[in-house]
């Protein structure tokens, strides 16, 4: 069984929603056990995926940070062997946005000066009462006996002393398969160039579709979120002909959307895609034959570029018309 590493994510606390389900996509690309802890908040196990990822749990966070900051979102994360550890260290990064702690020492030297009020799962009459005991940090209730701790505080007394000395029982449970996936391009600067837009596009209906059939997932429906330089916000959904998780059917649907919104002299500052109303995908995409041998083509090659993308990076392998500098 590999080591319990959990980062714990922090979004700012007035995340729009759909900024937090791209947050959460980005998470379940860094690992499959993500646990969304609403409306803000998320804790991921990374302890089996490290390898694969060819970091170490720091350099592991930072990447995912500077993913997020990439989108537009500012994140911080902390990364500890417990999850409340992580959810305290997550409150503490600094301004790097990061926080680490890589072993037991480490955890304890962070917790113990701690005020105790700032122990995760203590509430202010909890905090006084253990304050009136002369119990003032974190270190000093986890010195504690724990038949002491629980006169004090009750049954929770055990969880709390065990907390403060940086265990944590819980494991992170995945969420079901999410209703809606999301990728995002914020641009340096406000964008007219129309080469330059469908470039970003392109790029984000690729990533989209890898996305889905990663997840073994079908999408019924497509939304393009188009924010303005004025701060507008324009949106248009439509549905797919048949749920599908193949790029040429994702991408098909994008420039009808795209077409349809008539942009000439438009300043654009942001877009967001997201695949809606997704179901399981049993048997896997592709199964329906089309009767245009180049569609077909490129849908047998799909898995083969994902194996490669998913092994060397996920920009490795993308349509020529994807590679110009989106912003």
């Amino acid at each position: 069984m590999s080591e319990s590493v959990i980062m714990h994510v922090r979004c700012r606390p007035d995340v729009e929603p759909e900024t937090y389900r791209e947050v959460l996509a980005l998470l379940e690309d860094v690992s499959p056990l993500v646990q969304p802890i609403p409306p803000a908040a998320a804790v991921v196990q990374v302890g089996g995926t490290l390898r694969a990822h060819r970091a170490d749990p720091g350099a592991l966070a930072q990447r995912t940070r500077v993913r997020a900051l990439l989108q537009g979102v500012d994140i911080h994360i902390g990364v500890a062997s417990s999850w409340a550890t992580a959810a305290t260290a997550s409150a503490r990064t600094g301004p790097s946005g990061v926080l680490w702690l890589p072993d037991e020492r480490a955890e304890q030297q962070f917790l113990g000066p701690l005020d105790i009020s700032v122990l995760y799962g203590v509430g202010a009459a909890t905090a006084e009462t253990v304050r009136r005991y002369g119990l003032h940090t974190i270190g000093a209730l986890a010195a504690q006996p724990e038949d002491v701790v629980c006169r004090l505080v009750g049954r929770k007394g055990r969880v709390l002393r065990d907390r403060a000395r940086g265990v944590d029982r819980r494991t992170v449970t995945p969420s079901r398969l999410p209703q809606a996936a999301t990728v995002s391009h914020a641009f340096e600067r406000d964008m007219l160039d129309p080469v330059l837009l469908r470039a970003a596009l392109l790029d984000l209906v690729v990533t989209l579709a890898e996305r889905l059939r990663a997840r073994e997932q079908i999408a019924r429906g497509l939304t393009l979120t188009v924010r303005l330089a004025d701060g507008a916000r324009v949106e248009k959904t439509r549905r797919l002909a048949a749920p599908s998780a193949h790029t040429d059917d994702l991408r098909t649907v994008l420039w009808q959307i795209w077409d349809a919104m008539a942009y000439q002299r438009a300043r654009i500052r942001r877009l967001v895609l997201t695949a809606e109303d997704l179901a399981s995908s049993e048997s896997g995409p592709g199964t329906q034959l089309s009767l245009d041998p180049a569609r077909e083509a490129r849908r047998r090659v799909e898995p083969v570029l994902d194996a490669i993308n998913a092994r060397y990076g996920r920009a490795l392998v993308r349509p020529a018309g994807a590679y110009r500098k989106a912003g």
